[in-house]
């Protein structure tokens, strides 16, 4: 796929929250959120307090080695996991939840971005080593969120009874059904068997789902030496048991984080993710449901578990890993277990990550440099031959199909669709009419003002009824925007957040995978789009 490659500011996407774009530009009103802007100087900074904090390095590597025992992994991951022993070696993380088959373009996204600003810093601080890594997380319980793919304009869905987390559902005949209706879609592409070959030989009945995409993603990205992690561990777990220990018994962050809601709703932010008094949920066999304090007690939601104080600090010391973190705290388990610097993260992860520092700083864990991961618009030969008969440029295409409609009509109609004249001279009309009135009486002026008002909005109605009708004159052209907006905006968002890889990967194979690494940015924040030539 022979690409060129354009940027966009993500302010003219119109799709991105103010907190968001605030961050991207530094505002003021944003800088008490976070602790090192994105950039060369903040990733320093970064490195020298993570280089106060105690990580312990051989666990993890440990552990690394056991999750990987099972798979193939190439040489360059085992160099990268025997090089976090190193105190000189840090990583640069990202995570999602485990969507079957990776779910949305933007899955594919965040990983290349880690690999992209992992390579491109050990040449920009060449003293220091660092490691891309994925953080599959497999906790998550929201089976909708996660169930489903888009492949040629056909939602997917796997039809599942199992509960609980997801990542420790087992691959069942209902999702080996799903596969056999991609590979219907996808074989007759040029890579089509290749992509859905490595999808069967990850999602193997039996196997759990968190596992199928730790062999899933490897397979694609293990030559660029990703690692994956797999948080759902007793060892890793037990390094948080005092943070734990403290939010269930004492309810410490929910108080801190609610302080932080405060302060950024003074600042006209809206919030992404609201704290629980308890922040933690029980994790055991195919449940995860919220834990409560009551009375004295801790009881489990949808379960018959009751803890005494002391039963529950023995089940916590005993079995750490039964105790899953929600959103407020599995940035701070993540950053507590690897030597992280950077985390890389969608708009919604960006919003609520900027939420956290005071709990960061509560517990004396390095926050990390926020970077807000890449996006991309892919525009295939079909769709920008579309938009260059509609003379809409790419930048333009992020408009409104109303509104792309209007400005055609105005552009292309052999009519005039605009009041002749213009409303400034209604306006002096008036003016004169109200300038006669008030020298025979001084109460006239609010009625000719008032006359003056409805005149010009009848006439700004006569215009609206003007283009209504000449845009009726331009019903192929609408059928054509909605056409390209329905494949490059689908349901009115962003092809990313809608669209399936498996797609790209049958029709132009592993180069798919490589352009997107070639066209990656690292710290530009910008949005990119990739014209097929």
């Amino acid at each position: 796929m022979d690409c060129k490659s354009t940027r966009i500011p993500y302010r003219q996407t119109g799709v991105f929250s103010k907190i968001v774009l605030d961050y991207i530009d530094q505002a003021d009103t944003i800088k008490p959120f976070y602790s090192h802007p994105p950039s060369i100087q903040g990733i320093k900074k970064a490195i020298v307090e993570r280089q106060g904090f105690v990580t312990k390095r051989k666990v993890l590597v440990e552990e690394l080695k056991k999750q990987y025992e099972s798979i193939d992994s190439t040489d360059k991951v085992k160099k990268n996991i025997e090089s976090l022993l190193s105190e000189n070696t840090f990583t640069i993380t990202t995570a999602h939840q485990n969507n079957i088959f990776t779910g949305p373009l933007y899955f594919i996204y965040k990983i290349i971005h880690v690999l992209k600003l992992a390579d491109s810093l050990k040449t920009s601080l060449p003293e220091y080593n660092f490691i891309p890594v994925f953080y599959i997380g497999s906790e998550d319980a929201d089976l909708d969120e996660l169930n489903h793919i888009h492949l040629g304009g056909e939602k997917l869905v796997w039809e599942t009874s199992q509960k609980g987390a997801v990542g420790r559902m087992k691959v069942d005949k209902p999702l080996l059904k799903l596969i056999t209706a991609m590979e219907g879609q996808l074989s007759v592409l040029a890579h089509g068997n290749e992509i859905i070959n490595i999808i069967k030989a990850a999602y193997k009945e039996g196997v759990n789902i968190e596992q199928a995409t730790f062999q899933f993603v490897n397979t694609l990205f293990g030559e660029y030496g990703l690692i994956i992690l797999k948080p759902d561990n007793p060892l890793l777990k037990s390094q948080l048991v005092n943070v734990f220990k403290e939010d269930l018994l004492q309810q410490k962050a929910s108080g801190i984080v609610e302080k932080s809601i405060e302060d950024l709703a003074a600042a006209k932010y809206k919030v992404q993710a609201n704290p629980r008094e308890i922040n933690l949920f029980y994790l055991k066999d195919d449940r995860r449901d919220r834990i409560e304090m009551e009375n004295g007690v801790w009881k489990v939601l949808n379960g018959n578990e009751r803890f005494t104080q002391e039963e529950l600090l023995k089940e916590l010391e005993l079995f750490p890993d039964r105790f899953s973190p929600n959103v407020i705290l599995r940035g701070l388990y993540q950053e507590m277990i690897l030597p992280n610097i950077v985390f890389i993260g969608g708009g919604g992860e960006t919003a609520y990550w900027l939420q956290l520092k005071a709990l960061f700083e509560y517990y004396k864990v390095p926050y990390p440099v926020l970077v807000l991961r890449n996006s991309f618009l892919l525009v295939e030969e079909k769709w920008k031959t579309l938009l260059s008969k509609l003379n809409i440029s790419v930048e333009d295409s992020f408009f409104p199909e109303q509104e792309l409609l209007n400005r055609l009509v105005i552009k292309e109609s052999k009519n005039n669709t605009k009041i002749n004249g213009t409303l400034s001279s209604v306006e002096e009309l008036y003016d004169s009419f109200k300038e006669q009135a008030i020298t025979i009486d001084a109460t006239l002026e609010k009625h000719v003002e008032s006359l003056k008002s409805k005149a010009i909005y009848r006439l700004l109605e006569l215009e609206k009824k003007m283009l209504r009708a000449e845009k009726r004159k331009f019903a192929d052209q609408l059928r054509q925007i909605q056409k390209f907006k329905s494949h490059l905006f689908p349901g009115n968002g962003l092809q990313e957040r809608h669209e399936n890889f498996t797609y790209y990967y049958a029709k132009y194979g592993n180069d798919f995978i490589k352009l997107l690494y070639d066209q990656s940015l690292t710290l530009e924040q910008e949005f990119a789009v990739l014209i097929q030539k």
